[in-house]
């Protein structure tokens, strides 16, 4: 009798279970339905997890089929709506003329977790944002950011480069590094005041680790983490993301201990020196937000940003160029007519380098490194095409749809400079042209990033020739979708032209 009340005990708790996951389960199928009542079109979401598990199985194909919901739709990355907007009309609607209403930042427990939400890239929408973009605005300026000193100091990073990838001549190598490093060493020299040599382990070894973290950020588990972000409290791959973030803080803290040390008030060297004389200036003013924590971060998004998102495109870029020897031939001819082998390009040289010019931007818009920009977030309630936003909605701009939007493109889906040449072969401008995103939210580095994009592919196109190794097989072109698009690891050979001259 006593075993036959213990089943029962047992029996009833497990229908009291079921019904209560039942009970859960309907209400959330009640929840989808309500809020997918008000929300734009989309793919059906799966209760609890939404479209995670389609976006993670192949996500360059999803978010490539996301228009054909139309011009605006709803995906759910987890239990929560977001609206990707898939045309150049509405999210210029969206992100320019409403500026203000969508350019919050919403809280992801990932990066509540690593950094805090200072700084400015991930900064929610409001004045210490604005302080703090405003700042690094003025502060690159002053240290040379569209002017003749930066250009110069590219040029002359990119002569070390090609000495670097000379090393490896006519033998495969991957040129991850050697491209990193040298593009980090021009956003560093304006940062920290200093550029590191290719041979320095310990700033290779910060390198791997901002390589790292990119890829983490977009991976399958940093998508589980968000949505169970208590998982924080056990092993796993996260883990090694938080000490590679707190080793990246430890080198920007020794950096501000260095610069402390020998600071000059009257005479800043770089970003660090004109921060810390900011927060002496700002000691007295309660509205300031100039403290540690928005140093340390905003020191961060500059040398990530700086990095990683150039050195992506430089790689896409020797991709196309082995993948359409005619294009790099035809960009090396027109850069050894105008420029010989001697003089290092500048910007002034655009105009005489149309078709180099024009591959630039193609390699941007093929290499497509942020597919759906960085997640927007309404600032208040407000209405998108008929539809009622709520307050807190995320908002992706589909960067992928814009840049191959039938519209606006001659060759949509295949890689040609023509997209950016007019009839007389001469350089035309692209409006749906927008790697950098649009709106207050814009990529405060775009000045620089052109300026590097430019001179550093022209530099190495005057002097190398790129090329596959021999059966070596093309990498996969969906590449690896994280914080950045990045590519999938490639081999390349590099041929001096001084010698094929």
């Amino acid at each position: 009798m006593e075993s036959m009340l213990r089943y029962l005990d047992w029996t009833s708790m497990g229908l009291a279970l079921l019904g209560g996951l039942l009970t859960l389960l309907l209400l959330e199928i009640f929840r989808l339905n309500s809020s997918r009542s008000w929300s734009p079109p989309g793919p059906k979401p799966l209760p609890f997890v939404g479209n995670l598990p389609q976006l993670l199985e192949n996500q360059m194909a999803y978010i490539k089929s996301m228009p054909k919901y139309g011009e605006m739709c709803s995906m759910y990355l987890g239990r929560k709506p977001t609206i990707v907007l898939n045309t150049m009309q509405i999210a210029k609607e969206a992100l320019v003329q409403n500026g203000a209403v969508f350019s919050g930042r919403p809280s992801i427990p990932l990066s509540r977790w690593l950094n805090n939400e200072h700084g400015i890239i991930v900064a929610p929408y409001g004045h210490s944002w604005r302080q703090q973009r405003r700042f690094a605005l003025h502060t690159l300026r002053d240290f040379g950011l569209g002017k003749k000193t930066v250009e110069e100091r590219v040029a002359e990073e990119a002569q070390h480069l090609i000495k670097e990838m000379l090393k490896h001549e006519g033998k495969p190598f991957y040129p991850i590094h050697p491209i990193m490093n040298g593009v980090s060493n021009i956003i560093c020299s304006i940062v920290f005041g200093d550029r590191f040599e290719y041979d320095d382990k310990r700033f290779a070894r910060l390198l791997e680790i901002l390589n790292e973290n990119i890829r983490f950020a977009g991976s399958p588990m940093a998508q589980i983490f968000n949505l169970v972000p208590f998982i924080k409290h056990f092993p796993g791959p996260h883990q090694k993301i938080r000490h590679n973030v707190l080793a990246l803080k430890q080198f920007i803290r020794e950096e501000v201990n260095e610069h402390n040390k020998t600071l000059d008030p009257e005479n800043p060297r770089d970003f660090i020196d004109a921060y810390l004389v900011e927060m002496t200036k700002q000691k007295s003013n309660e509205d300031s937000t100039f403290h540690d924590d928005n140093m340390l971060k905003s020191t961060t998004d500059l040398f990530v940003a700086g990095t990683e998102t150039t050195a992506t495109t430089l790689r896409w870029g020797l991709i196309y160029m082995m993948d359409h020897p005619d294009v790099q031939e035809r960009c090396h001819e027109e850069i050894a007519r105008v420029l010989g082998f001697d003089r290092f390009p500048s910007m002034n040289d655009r105009a005489q380098l149309p078709y180099t010019h024009a591959t630039v931007h193609e390699i941007q818009r093929c290499g497509n490194i942020v597919p759906l920009s960085v997640v927007h977030q309404t600032t208040q309630p407000t209405e998108l095409r008929g539809y009622q936003i709520p307050a807190g909605t995320d908002i992706m701009p589909n960067l992928t749809a814009i840049l191959t939007d039938r519209e606006h493109w001659k060759y949509p889906d295949t890689f040609n400079p023509e997209n950016f040449l007019d009839e007389k072969g001469q350089f035309c401008k692209n409006d749906a042209f927008v790697p950098f995103s649009l709106g207050p939210r814009v990529c405060l580095g775009e000045t620089l990033a052109r300026t590097e994009l430019f001179i550093f592919f022209t530099s190495l196109l005057q002097r190398l020739k790129f090329s596959w190794p021999p059966g070596a097989p093309r990498p996969n072109m969906d590449g690896i979708v994280g914080l950045v698009r990045s590519n999938l690891p490639f081999d390349t050979i590099c041929r001096s032209r001084e010698t094929t001259h």
